[in-house]
C-alpha cells in the first residue's frame, strides 16, 4: 500500500470505529482486525501504520469526530507529511477550503467539569499516554524476583508487591511463564484493588462483577485457602475464567447472575462473606490511555445509568458482608460521581457503616477512599474504598 492508500485505510477504520462507538458496536482493535482479513494484499507493516494512524487519530479528538475524514484532518493540521497525501491516486480526496478538522482536545467539554479536581489540567495528557504493560506474578506458585530475570527490560511495580512491568509493545502470549499461568496481564491499578481487599485462607470472599476474572485471580494467588466465589451476569466474559484458573492452579466457584434478580441467585451467601469485591462498571474514564475510544461512547445519559447502577451493587454487595466483615468498592473511574460521591451516598443510606483506610501507599485521599491516577501514580486512573460493616 501507498502512503496515501494507508490515510485512505485510515479514514474507513475509522469510519467504522464512529458509527461502532455511536451504537455501542465492536471496539476498534476488533474493527482494525476485521478490516484486513479482506484485505490480503496488505502488509504487515501496511496493518501497523494504518493503525498507529487510526490510533492517533483517535487519541487526538475527545469528541465523536463527524467523520474518520474530520480524525484524520484532525491529525493533517499537525502533520505537514499527510497534507501532501490527500489528492494523491488511491488516497483521500484534495482537502477542500471549507472542510472541518475534528478539534484536539483530551477530556469531552461536557466531562471537565465532572472530573476529580485532584485531577488537574496539567496532568490530563497523560490520560492519554501509551501505557506499559503490567504483568502480575502468580504468588501462588512462583516469586517476582526470579521471574524478573525471565523478561528483558521489565522492572518491579513501584506500588504493588506482584507485579513486573514492560515497555508498552512487549509481548507475552508466547512467553512459557505466561502460558504455564505463573503470571498473567493486569495493570498495577487492578492488582492494587485485589491487594485492598487483603485476603486471607479461610475467609469467604465474593467478587461480585468478576467479569473475565482478573482480581479473583489476584485473590485466590494470595490467598488458596480461601472460598473464592465470582459472579457476574455476562456469560461471556464470566466463562473465561475457568479454563484461567485451572492454568493458575486455583480454585474458584464462578455463578452466572440473572439481572435483576441478582439477590435471588446470593441467598446461600447472604450475610456470610469476610470480603465482598465490587468492582463497579463505570465509565471507564481512568483508562483512557488503553481505549481512548471510551470517550466516544460516553454520554450524559449513560453515565447516569452507570451511577444508578454501581449504587445498586454496592446496596446487593453490603448485604452479603457478615457483621465485622467488609465492603471493597473501586471503579476504574476519575470522576467524582462514580468515586467519591458514590462511596459517600452509600454511607449516608447506611449509617451503621464506617470507611476503613484502604491499605494502599499510594494515590491521595478523596472522601472516604484513594484516587490514583497516570500522571501521578503510573497506574491506571482509579478510586477504591474500604467500607466495614459494624459486628
Amino acid at each position: 500500500m501507498t502512503p496515501a492508500a494507508r490515510l485512505q485505510a485510515a479514514i474507513e477504520i475509522l469510519d467504522e470505529v464512529i458509527a461502532s462507538a455511536r451504537d455501542d458496536g465492536s471496539p476498534a482493535d476488533i474493527i482494525v482486525t476485521r478490516y484486513f482479513k479482506t484485505r490480503r494484499y496488505a502488509g504487515s507493516g501496511d496493518r501497523r501504520a494504518v493503525r498507529e494512524l487510526v490510533f492517533r487519530a483517535i487519541r487526538r479528538s475527545a469528541e465523536r469526530p463527524g467523520s474518520g475524514r474530520a480524525a484524520i484532518l484532525g491529525l493533517a493540521e499537525d502533520d505537514q507529511a499527510l497534507v501532501e497525501l490527500f489528492g494523491q491516486v488511491r488516497g483521500p480526496e484534495a482537502i477542500a477550503d471549507t472542510e472541518q478538522p475534528s478539534p484536539a482536545r483530551v477530556v469531552p467539554s461536557w466531562l471537565e467539569s465532572r472530573i476529580s479536581p485532584l485531577v488537574d489540567r496539567s496532568q490530563w495528557p497523560a490520560l492519554l499516554e501509551r501505557a506499559p504493560l503490567d504483568l502480575r506474578v502468580n504468588i501462588a506458585r512462583a516469586n517476582r524476583d526470579q521471574l524478573l530475570e525471565q523478561f528483558p527490560g521489565a522492572e518491579p511495580t513501584r506500588i504493588s508487591s506482584w507485579g513486573l512491568r514492560l515497555p508498552f509493545d512487549s509481548r507475552v502470549d508466547d512467553h512459557p511463564a505466561f502460558a504455564e499461568g505463573l503470571v498473567e496481564v493486569q495493570d498495577e491499578g487492578s492488582q492494587l484493588i485485589a491487594l485492598a481487599c487483603e485476603a486471607k485462607d479461610g475467609q469467604r470472599i465474593l467478587d461480585l462483577c468478576a467479569g473475565g476474572g482478573g482480581k479473583a485471580l489476584a485473590l485466590a494467588a494470595a490467598a488458596p485457602g480461601a472460598a473464592i466465589l465470582a459472579t457476574d451476569t455476562n456469560r461471556s466474559r464470566l466463562s473465561k475464567l475457568p479454563p484461567r484458573a485451572a492454568k493458575a492452579g486455583v480454585n474458584i466457584e464462578t455463578r452466572l447472575l440473572d439481572h435483576p434478580r441478582e439477590r435471588d441467585s446470593l441467598a446461600d451467601w447472604a450475610g456470610t462473606a469476610d470480603v465482598v469485591l465490587v468492582d463497579a462498571p463505570c465509565s471507564g474514564s481512568g483508562t483512557w490511555r488503553r481505549n481512548p475510544e471510551a470517550r466516544w461512547r460516553l454520554t450524559p445519559d449513560r453515565l447516569d445509568r452507570l451511577v444508578d447502577l454501581q449504587a445498586q451493587l454496592l446496596d446487593i454487595g453490603a448485604e452479603i458482608v457478615r457483621p465485622g466483615g467488609a465492603l471493597i468498592y473501586a471503579v476504574c473511574s476519575i470522576l467524582t460521581a462514580e468515586g467519591e460521591r458514590q462511596a459517600a451516598s452509600f454511607l449516608a443510606r447506611r449509617s451503621s457503616w464506617v470507611a476503613q483506610a484502604t491499605p494502599i501507599d499510594a494515590g491521595r485521599l478523596e472522601g472516604v477512599g484513594r484516587l490514583l491516577v497516570p500522571g501521578q501514580d503510573g497506574t491506571d486512573g482509579f478510586f477504591v474504598a474500604r467500607l466495614a460493616r459494624p459486628c
